[in-house]
This record gives C-alpha cells, structure tokens and sequence, in this order.
C-alpha cells in the first residue's frame, strides 16, 4: 500500500467510512508495522494509531450485530466470516501489542502494581520484611530487599534449621540457597529450606503454597545428592534441572512443569512418573491423579519474566492471576463471563485499570468497577 492510498483508506476508516473489505485491509497492514513507514508517523504515533484502529474496528463489529457476548470456546469463528475474524485479530493484539492510553478514577489509581517482597522468618521465629532498598544480613545470608542470597556451605552434619521465606499477594521475590540453587517465587507462595542442607541426606525444600521456578544445583556438585522440592501431594525428585510448581491453596490441582533435565514426581497414589522436558503434569489433590501432556513452557513460565501469558484461558482464571499480583478479590456480577477465553501476553508491570480496560474494550464484558479494593466485573 502506498502512502496516497493509505491517507485516504485510514481517513475513511476513522470516520467510520470503511467497509469489511478496507477494514481487512487495513487490519494486514497493521500486522505489518514491524516494518516502518514514514507516512504513518505524520499521522501521529504508531501505537496511538494502533488504538484508534482497534477501537474503532471494535464499535464497527459492534454495530453490525453479527457478533455477541459468546464464549470463545463455544464458537467457531470462521461462521461469522470477515467480521468475526477481525474480532479475534483485534482481541489477540489488545492482549499481545496494545497499551490504550486510560483516564482512571482516583480508587482505580490506589490499586498497586506487584513488587518484590517477603518475609522471612527465621529458625528462632524472628521475621524480617524484606522489600525495596531495605538492605539485610544475617549469619551466611543478605539481601537488598529485592533478593536473598544465601553464601554457599558445605553440607553440614549438624542438626538444620530451617528458614521460611513468604511471599505476599502483590509480591515476588528471588532466593538463592545455599547449594547454589535459585529460586523464584510468585506472589502468594511460601517456601522453606534449610539454612544449610546434611550431608549425603537429599536436598530437600517444602513449597508449602503457591508457585515456584526452581534452577536446581546438580546433584554432581553435591556427591549426588538429589535436590527434592515437597508439596502437600507430591516430592518432585531431581537431579540439576529447571522446572516450575505451582501449588497453590486454593486451586484443585499441582502443576509440574519441567523446562530442562529430568524430574521423578512421587505421590500416594501412584507409581512414579518421569518427566521430559516440555511436560507437565497435573496432580488432582483429591483423587491423586496425575495426567502428564506437553505444554508451551514459555507461557507456563512467563511470570519470571515479568509477563502475564495466556493460552486459551478462561476469564475466571485470568483473574485469580491479576487478583494475586494486584493483591485485589473479584466478582463478578454475570457468572457466564467467567468461561470467555483470552489469548494473549501482558506485561506485569502496568497498572491494572489498563488490563481491565483492555479486557473491557473487547465489549465481552460490559462494565467493571473497583470498590473496596474488589473487582467487580458486568
């Protein structure tokens, strides 16, 4: 598309003058952005155009009535033709690319963004908040407020003491233990370790709640010593890998998600299970069973990397995630919306009016609200 033909098709289009076919036409050429074109900067910057592209193309499905408040996992797209392919297009870029420039409310504005933060409790039951510049140091550990970093010791023949690090809703917060392994911690999780780990005795870390990316030491730098993550149903067994568990409370399964090595995950209920890398596994808490598939491990693991991921996740799940982060509950006042599935990334460390609008401008969602630090979607 040259740029005469853009002026005017982009012109029309934000007028509302566009048909379906323009309307596609320009939906491929914003997928083509990654390549620069003088011409569009004149008409302002590229994400603003994005926006306005994305907006306007949202209230033009609208209008035409072809597409309703339907879960995502109930249709097939491909029935509605162009307009429902531009639906999806746009909802995959308002979740992936876009950041919608927002006017919030004042309460909006109290809700904060998740940061690094703990609290450690020591072996003598002494607990130490750690967060921000805060800098710390105890016997063979120190932290700046932002990591905790254990000296690495030889295996110790004396008795242990053990060391609990608790991670906040609105928290994350990185540990390195004393055999070298490190640990990431997602909001809402606790783990305890030892301060030092026996000698010739596994080295064995309880994740008591919530999720964990564990880089294991290897057992060869140990006297092979095997590192052993416990969890309320399982023992994941290990010998110097990456891996990721999330466990937490209050959902009905433990996810095991292996990234590199090989893990052996033992339950009460069956036989041991070998993992390769790219599988996880999901442990049902109440029956103990354990199903083993591939998955897409970036995504599983996106949270390290300071990004939300979403492969086909329902509305419902979407939101115990941002509910963690954010520190915030949430309601919602339609129970359908609950089963609506996003695709999509977002990155962590933006405000959560802007999520919310986002999922807002998708129109599968008619309204939302913050009160008393709740979410109340509509």
């Amino acid at each position: 598309m040259n740029k005469e033909d853009f002026q005017i098709l982009i012109k029309k289009y934000l007028k509302g003058e566009a048909d379906l076919t323009e309307l596609q036409r320009l939906i491929n050429y914003y997928e083509s952005f990654q390549e620069e074109h003088e011409w569009v900067e004149e008409l302002g910057s590229e994400e603003t155009l994005k926006t306005k592209m994305l907006i306007s193309i949202l209230e033009r499905i609208e209008d035409t009535g072809k597409v309703k408040r339907i879960p995502f996992y109930r249709t097939n797209w491909f029935t509605y033709g162009v307009a429902a392919s531009l639906v999806l297009l746009v909802m995959i870029n308002i979740f992936y690319k876009v950041n919608l420039p927002i006017t919030t409310s004042i309460q909006e504005n109290q809700i904060e963004i998740g940061s690094s933060k703990a609290t450690l409790t020591l072996s003598s039951g002494e607990e130490i908040f750690l967060a921000g510049e805060k800098d710390f140091l105890f016997n063979t550990a120190k932290s700046n407020g932002k990591e905790l970093i254990y000296e690495k010791t030889p295996a110790s023949s004396t008795q242990l003491s053990y060391n609990t690090l608790t991670i906040p809703r609105g928290g994350q917060f990185y540990v390195e233990l004393a055999d070298g392994t490190k640990v990431w911690l997602n909001s809402d999780s606790q783990l305890k370790y030892p301060e030092s780990f026996a000698v010739g005795e596994p080295r064995t870390v309880e994740l008591v709640y919530g999720e964990a990316f564990f880089e294991a030491s290897p057992s060869s730098a140990h006297n092979g010593t095997r590192f052993k993550v416990n969890t309320n149903n399982q023992e994941v067994e290990v010998l110097g890998t990456e891996f990721n568990v999330k466990a937490y409370k209050e959902e009905a399964n433990v996810l095991t998600t292996l990234i590199e090595g090989t893990i052996q995950l033992n339950t009460h209920h069956q036989k041991a299970e070998v993992l390769k890398p790219g599988q996880q596994s999901v442990l049902n808490k109440q029956n103990g069973n354990l199903l083993v598939s591939k998955v897409d491990t970036d995504s599983e693991i996106a949270w390290r990397n300071g990004l939300f991921s979403f492969n086909d996740k329902s509305l419902l799940e979407i939101m115990k995630v941002l509910s963690r982060w954010y520190d915030v509950d949430v309601n919602f006042e339609d129970e359908t919306l609950k089963e609506v599935t996003f695709n999509g990334q977002l990155k962590k460390n933006q405000e959560l009016s802007s999520i919310l609008k986002l999922i807002k401008n998708t129109n599968f969602i008619t309204d939302y609200e913050i009160k008393n630090n709740t979410i109340i979607l509509k």
